[in-house]
């Protein structure tokens, strides 16, 4: 694939949970195009394993491993398949996460809502207690788990998936908002207390990108915008989403062994501006 600049991870192994997810599966690419051996983790076998399969076709080096972030046990047993495949691991990007269907709400205030539509006081509060798990549960979990192999490895560090919703909250996603502000704030609270043994910790905050899991929320099913999309656009000051691509030099920035070696606890923000756009 092409990179915006290339960094040698020859010789490391990466770990990425929602590898076989869009932005995952771009994330392996990346690592691999770079040297590094990829495990490519996620909840599918098979889906994982044609992320893998794609990136050994470009001359890489990747495998599949099955687990589930929110099982102890499942990492636990993806952890010792990793480390008989790979010897050790370098990198870990915690990917897995994102809003669950169902956990929002139609609207943006409550004053808007029409009679018997579902309001935050009606929304279905096991779903948003899934989208908090899968957020913050399902990064620190791996953390703790594949974290541990980190530690007097070389380029030893981890990398996160905040959201620009973890500093400004979004409308409608109460939380998918407060789970990525829990993510940011693990971050960096775990470069703290990893600082000393080595292992750098950071996250990346996307905008607004396009995603199969937010193609409901930018487009009507006749493929027209829908009104939301146009409130996102128009506090986008570059004017359109991110593509997942665009993702991938933050990404080589936080795990290089050189470029970023002395930093550690940063949120980096890949936006478009809309963080630095005050409305008016």
């Amino acid at each position: 694939m092409e990179l915006p600049f290339q960094i040698d991870l020859t010789g490391q192994s990466a770990v990425v949970t929602g590898g076989s997810g869009v932005i995952g599966g771009v994330f392996c690419r990346a690592l691999a195009a770079c040297g590094a051996q990829v495990a490519v983790l996620g909840r599918s076998s098979a889906k994982s394993e044609v992320c893998a399969e794609s990136i050994r076709k470009e001359g890489g080096k990747a495998f599949a491993v099955a687990a589930d972030v929110l099982s102890r046990d499942s990492l636990l047993a993806a952890r010792e398949s990793i480390l008989q495949r790979a010897g050790g691991i370098n990198i870990l990007v915690n990917c897995a996460g994102g809003a669950v269907p169902g956990a929002a709400v139609p609207q943006d205030q409550l004053a808007d809502a029409v009679p018997g539509e579902t309001t935050f006081f009606t929304a279905d509060i096991e779903k948003i207690h899934r989208e908090l798990d899968l957020n913050i549960y399902g990064t620190m979990l791996p953390t703790q788990i594949f974290g541990e192999c980190l530690t007097g490895r070389k380029n030893a560090n981890i990398i996160n998936i905040a959201s620009m919703g973890a500093d400004r909250p979004l409308t409608r996603l109460a939380g998918y908002s407060a789970a990525k502000a829990a993510v940011a704030n693990f971050t960096q609270w775990a470069a703290v207390y990893f600082a000393r043994s080595g292992v750098r910790v950071n996250a990346i905050a996307p905008g607004f990108f396009h995603t199969t899991q937010n193609h409901s929320l930018q487009y009507n099913p006749d493929g027209t915008p829908t009104v939301r999309s146009g409130k996102i656009l128009r506090s986008t000051p570059m004017e359109r989403y991110g593509d997942p691509e665009d993702l991938i030099g933050a990404l080589l920035y936080l795990a290089s062994p050189k470029g970023s070696a002395f930093v550690t606890g940063v949120i980096l923000p890949v936006d478009g501006g809309f963080e630095a756009y005050s409305g008016v």
